[in-house]
């Protein structure tokens, strides 16, 4: 068997670190996906991410925010061996009383992913784009599974437990960024 990676993008994460690290500007999802595996052929990338919330009725902003986000995972679905994993964001008030979004079942799907694809044997590399220590667990059952497990991540927001799990550490740059970020705006 040739090596095989897969990639498995927290797009929450993503989402978060992208602004301060390559301002204004978007990437090339593919062009990414590409880097990051290296010599190993991509088998496929995983796209994980919850459309906007929609209270009922919809506002006009919600509306807005939801279209965009459509139209982005559409051209995601458009991409060579991508497929795009959609959890569902639940509204919460804090003890303040503040409106509080969190994503449901993402960490799960990715989890559950990465824990069948290292066990079945169809990879030898596993590459996780996150920051979250809920990650862990899984990261230690691919490596049970002799999975190479290499964690791209930024200073911005990574969990110490996590980066101690993963067996490669790569520190995402606006270097590296720029290297796949797409020349218009989109």
């Amino acid at each position: 068997m040739s090596e095989r990676a897969v990639v498995l993008i927290d797009g929450g994460y993503l989402n978060k670190i992208l602004p301060a690290l390559l301002p204004g500007r978007k990437i090339d999802y593919e062009k990414f996906s590409d880097m990051v595996c290296g010599n190993c052929e991509r088998l496929r990338t995983y796209y994980y991410n919850c459309m906007p919330y929609q209270s009922s009725p919809v506002t006009p902003e919600e509306s807005e925010k939801y279209s965009k986000m459509n139209q982005f995972i559409r051209r995601l679905e458009q991409l060579s061996r991508f497929q795009i994993k959609l959890g569902r964001l639940q509204k919460y008030y804090n003890e303040t009383g503040d409106v509080v979004y969190k994503q449901k079942r993402m960490d799960v799907l990715l989890a559950v992913d990465m824990a069948q694809l290292s066990w079945s044997r169809n990879i030898s590399t596993a590459i996780l784009v996150a920051g979250d220590s809920d990650f862990v667990p899984v990261v230690q059952t691919a490596k049970d599974a002799g999975v190479l497990v290499k964690l791209y991540y930024s200073d911005i927001a990574v969990h110490d437990e996590l980066l101690t799990s993963a067996d490669d550490k790569i520190k995402i740059t606006p270097e590296m960024l720029e290297k796949v970020a797409l020349r218009k705006f989109i």
